[in-house]
């Protein structure tokens, strides 16, 4: 498996959820070797993908994986590089 996915759609509105997704498929990836994470925060007003984006911002957070990607051609996903 070379990427790991997690949509927020059913999450959108609960903050300790989305938190608690986002740690969690960030420490999958980190256990397996996956060097990929697709996360998809939906279209929306944005609020959701920027709240996605400080996550991966934090200081401790970014320092386990190499990029944070857009996608330029779907507005509603990113991706995180890892770094192994």
């Amino acid at each position: 498996m070379s990427s790991l996915k997690l949509d927020l759609h059913d999450i959108f509105n609960n903050s300790k959820s989305i938190e608690k997704a986002l740690n969690d498929v960030l420490s999958e990836a980190i256990q397996k070797k996956i060097p990929t994470i697709e996360i998809i925060p939906g279209k929306g007003s944005g609020q959701l993908k920027k709240r996605v984006i400080r996550f991966f911002e934090q200081p401790e957070i970014k320092r386990l994986y190499h990029r944070l990607q857009k996608d330029s051609k779907n507005f509603g996903r990113i991706f995180i590089h890892l770094k192994f």
